[in-house]
């Protein structure tokens, strides 16, 4: 039997599957899908090898896009919004290129279905170079990473990947040797064979370069029924930067 995904489901309704990016877990979009749950039937969603799902070596877009699958089909889910940031936009993506008869709309969160270059090096440095055996507590872990990453925000988020076992000691709860090995994986492009028909909103932060301007007519002829919005003043993580606006955009797209 196939290993299932971790999920929280929330509310009732029709399904709203939100998916989180790369080194994320469900646990980012608790707040947001509480909101989303006054209107929908939210599952949110770990991936493989991140958050308390399952570990597995294998790790591209097709593999994901059939977790999902088996996760919609065991749920009995009819008529699901598909939601994903960053990587697991291109997750949904995938799905979607595949099933766009199982979709019933698409939100992808500041990423396109292009490739993108290899640009996580730095903190898969970092990560790995945390000495979990010997740690005593969680300030060395800021500590260790702060050599790696300036930005405080960012080493907040990657901390929430550290949980402490029963015996006392430190693990990562990704599966970071297979993420590491499968990195270029990440930035593959979508995968597709004819124009994607659902209806589709993309939405990108103002400060980020990962959708840019030049983007916008090739996601057009891949998704011609699609909607492009804008948060000025955020950047790639979007939802956090301007949860609101986020939810207010997503609202309008979907009701």
């Amino acid at each position: 039997m196939k290993e299932l995904l971790n999920y929280k489901v929330l509310g009732e309704g029709q399904p709203l599957i939100i998916l989180h990016g790369l080194f994320g877990s469900l646990d980012n979009w608790i707040t947001l899908g509480k909101r989303f749950s006054e209107h929908f039937k939210v599952v949110l969603v770990d991936q493989r090898n991140h958050g308390k799902s399952f570990h597995n070596s294998a790790f591209d877009y097709s593999v994901m896009a059939e977790d999902l699958e088996d996760l919609i089909d065991y749920l009995g889910l009819k008529n699901p919004i598909l939601l994903g940031h960053s990587m697991g936009g291109k997750t949904v993506m995938q799905f979607a290129a595949f099933h766009p008869e199982k979709v019933a709309k698409l939100i992808v969160a500041d990423i396109a279905p292009k490739y993108y270059p290899v640009h996580h090096e730095l903190i898969i440095e970092g990560l790995k170079s945390v000495p979990l055996d010997s740690l005593k507590k969680r300030d060395d872990v800021e500590a260790v990473l702060s050599e790696y990453i300036s930005e405080v925000g960012t080493r907040t988020f990657l901390m929430k990947n550290l949980k402490r076992n029963a015996d006392g000691s430190f693990s990562w709860k990704m599966n970071l040797d297979t993420i590491s090995n499968n990195i270029d994986e990440v930035g593959k492009e979508l995968d597709y064979y004819l124009p994607i028909e659902v209806p589709t909103l993309f939405i990108r932060g103002g400060n980020s370069d990962y959708v840019k301007d030049d983007d916008l007519d090739d996601i057009s002829d891949i998704f011609p029924n699609v909607q492009f919005e804008t948060i000025i003043g955020s950047g790639h993580w979007l939802h956090a930067d301007n949860p609101d606006k986020f939810y207010d955009i997503v609202m309008k797209f979907t009701l």
